[in-house]
């Protein structure tokens, strides 16, 4: 059934392509526009920043996606996605929880946690359940406790990234697993999404690419810090949230602090710093390894349409005088 699911999910798109749900990045209107772009559109719960709110914008999302689907009979109008916290800590748990079972987004990814309350609702409707895991343990975890499938987060994965080489990784993962991949980490090109598949993953999961987007909610600087910076602006540190992620050297810096000598986040003072309410994500921003080949601020359309053209240009040159045929 889960192998259904993700065939009936790639049917629908024009790209294999997610846009990652980045916190305080995603709002229903690039979501929206996502999926009209023929990608995959998500978004984290928590960017709604009360449940009243998440309620709304889901009402947005479920009621603007079908007057797309209504107005456009002959192009694909890909589906639509949230990312939800499963871990109890998340003092909305159950509020939106009722809310997904409310408006029945056709893919949930599930952060942290036992995703199987999730799951038992999702399946409930039909909908297509993915865990986030950066590690083979909590892979098969994330498998026992129900899910469909798995994201795997990947070495140079933008905010919180693991460790693993994203092919090993992969073929690790296969040794138990037959079912839905989608590959995060790094990928920033048309040319990436289409390694993924022939790794083996169902989906290219792409997030640092779709910051500087028209449509983002990062303000100007952090979007120019994206288009200015490359892998060598990246640092991996559990400093700002208490877990490892990938974060933009010149936005720490800019906070005041310097990124070779950073202090364990118990110690840091953010009352002294030079932003005086520095914050992750909000001030201290993240990205992935990806961001050296960003060169533009595009709207989320003109995005997937070079990631389109990438794409094809690259399947082209792999079936072209090949000694294989990729099969897609």
């Amino acid at each position: 059934m889960s192998k259904e699911k993700i065939m009936k999910l790639k049917e629908q798109v024009e790209l294999p392509v997610i846009m990652a749900p980045m916190f305080l990045i995603n709002d229903p209107n690039m979501v929206l526009r996502a999926c009209e772009s023929g990608i995959v559109g998500t978004f984290p719960a928590l960017n709604a920043r009360t449940t009243e709110i998440l309620d709304d914008w889901l009402k947005q999302i479920t009621t603007e996606w079908k007057e797309l689907k209504q107005s456009n009979p002959d192009k694909k109008i890909a589906p639509w996605g949230i990312n939800f916290i499963s871990h109890r800590t998340n003092k909305r748990f159950y509020e939106d929880l009722q809310l997904i079972e409310k408006y029945q987004p056709p893919l949930v990814i599930t952060s942290l946690g036992d995703p199987s309350p999730v799951v038992k609702i999702v399946h409930e409707y039909g909908g297509l359940v993915l865990s986030d895991v950066i590690d083979i343990k909590f892979a098969k975890k994330a498998l026992e406790k129900g899910s469909d499938g798995l994201v795997l987060v990947t070495a140079g994965a933008g905010g919180h990234g693991g460790t693993y080489n994203p092919i090993a990784f992969i073929h690790e993962v296969r040794e138990f697993f037959d079912g839905p991949l989608v590959l995060a980490g790094g990928l920033s090109k048309g040319e990436d999404i289409l390694v993924a598949e022939i790794l083996g993953s169902d989906f290219a999961y792409l997030g640092s690419r779709f910051i500087p987007a028209v449509e983002s909610k990062a303000v100007d600087e952090y979007k120019e810090m994206i288009l200015s910076s490359s892998i060598e602006d990246i640092i991996y540190t559990d400093t700002f949230s208490g877990i490892h992620a990938n974060y933009l050297i010149p936005s720490i810096e800019k906070a005041g602090l310097d990124p070779k000598n950073l202090p364990s986040k118990d110690d840091i003072d953010f009352s002294n710093l030079r932003e005086k309410k520095a914050k992750a994500w909000k001030d201290i921003w993240g990205a992935g390894q990806g961001i050296g080949s960003i060169k533009k601020i595009q709207t989320v359309a003109e995005i997937v349409e070079e990631l389109k053209q990438q794409y094809d240009k690259a399947k082209a040159k792999v079936t072209k005088d090949s000694k294989f045929t990729y099969q897609n």
